[in-house]
């Protein structure tokens, strides 16, 4: 019996290994990497009737059809991609902290 038999180093089930071609794929996403897109958050929404919108004045409060402390709309390029929740990044900024990636289903 050998004593210097090597054996591969054990890898860790918590770390998925990459796929074959994963490395290859990255690479070919660099192109895209420095295109501009629009992130949006919608806290919520609200319908009236455009002589309603001309009634509102300074200090006027639209209802809108979200909760206290319901999740949020995240839109990339007017598409749904996420959910999440306000937070305060320093005293006078606002962020938001995604909780939930919307998968988006396609009709090809």
């Amino acid at each position: 019996m050998q004593d210097d038999v090597e054996f591969p180093p054990q890898s860790d089930p918590a770390i998925p290994e990459p796929e074959h071609g994963t490395v290859r794929m990255a690479r070919d996403l660099e192109a895209v990497y420095d295109v501009p897109v629009t992130v949006s958050a919608v806290l919520g929404k609200a319908t009236m009737q455009v002589s309603q919108l001309l009634k509102l004045g300074r200090g006027a409060v639209v209802e809108l059809d979200r909760k206290l402390g319901e999740a949020i709309d995240i839109y990339v390029n007017n598409r749904l991609v996420a959910r999440g929740e306000v937070v305060m990044v320093d005293d006078n900024r606002l962020g938001v902290t995604m909780t939930e990636i919307v998968k988006a289903e396609r009709s090809n």
